[in-house]
């Protein structure tokens, strides 16, 4: 038998597979396409002949396929094997569908710990690849040297979906940024300053803008967005019109930038003139009404 299996042997998969290798651990694989796995072969790895011995061979199972309605049918055959083993899902998925998950896992004896991978595959395997899970935390205590072969591993808690809660609500900090530096490098090219000359700048202000983000945690836990504001959201809703402006005379799409200003103007509608750019949350948590 086998430390654990690997389904799943796209770029990730074979990243995880490879990083369990590299720490000497005996690993199965298994992939719809057989032909992914000979590499893993060639370094070790196991292949098993059919999803059902894949299971079989080992204690822990971890799968990392496209979706989770793959994992679904990926592992459908071999659904009665899962039973007394330990499913780890790192899988991209929505909350609702790790507890749905979780709820199949545990109607076929198998423990499910949920995952969300905050790295890209090269990163796999050293110190600054951070690995969410929740779910199980007696299985995930259980195997925990062996998924600390891939990384940083940080247990969320009991509730499967917090891992990909926690996942897609970094995703969303991230693309917000590089939605912003997008906006940016296109419109400082659009007058012939080349990326790499502006970078630098870009870069030393948006480190210092992140010093100021712990006072909106403290702002949004406390509910209060109005004590020591020092630029309130009707100054910035009017200032905001410039990003708007000044792209569209540079022939610069505002896309990206146009939803802030419509939440903006709406935060202000709403009697938040005087109130701090956080009293934006609240609005989000309770989305307009479209007719």
């Amino acid at each position: 038998m086998s430390d654990m299996t690997v389904i799943g042997l796209g770029a990730m998969g074979t990243a995880l597979a490879e990083a369990f290798l590299n720490k000497g651990y005996a690993v199965t694989v298994w992939n719809r396409s057989p032909a992914k796995a000979h590499a893993l072969a060639a370094k070790g790895a196991i292949m098993a002949a059919s999803v059902e011995d894949a299971v079989r061979s080992s204690p822990l199972i971890v799968v990392c396929l496209l979706v989770y309605d793959t994992v679904h049918e990926a592992l459908a055959p071999a659904r009665e094997e899962l039973s007394g083993r330990t499913l780890v899902n790192l899988t991209n998925g929505t909350p609702e569908q790790a507890r749905a998950t979780s709820h199949w896992a545990a109607t076929h004896g198998a423990n499910y710990v949920d995952g969300g991978i905050m790295a890209v595959p090269p990163m796999i395997g050293g110190q600054h690849a951070l690995i969410l899970y929740s779910g199980s935390r007696q299985a995930f205590d259980a195997h925990s040297k062996q998924l600390d072969a891939l990384g940083t591993s940080k247990y969320l808690g009991e509730d499967a979906g917090l891992a990909p809660l926690q996942d897609i609500a970094l995703l969303a900090g991230m693309y917000g940024l590089f939605g912003g530096v997008m906006q940016a490098l296109a419109l400082t090219g659009s007058a012939g300053i080349a990326a790499g000359e502006f970078m630098p700048l870009l870069m030393s202000w948006l480190h210092a803008m992140q010093g100021g983000l712990p006072k909106w945690a403290e702002q949004i836990d406390a509910g209060d967005h109005t004590s020591n504001v020092v630029s309130n959201l009707g100054m910035q809703a009017d200032a905001y019109a410039n990003l708007i402006d000044a792209g569209t005379a540079a022939g610069i799409s505002s896309e990206l930038v146009l939803p802030m200003q419509r939440l903006m103007k709406r935060g202000v509608a709403a009697g938040k003139a005087n109130a701090d750019l956080t009293s934006l949350v609240e609005l989000l948590r309770s989305p307009e009404q479209v007719d």
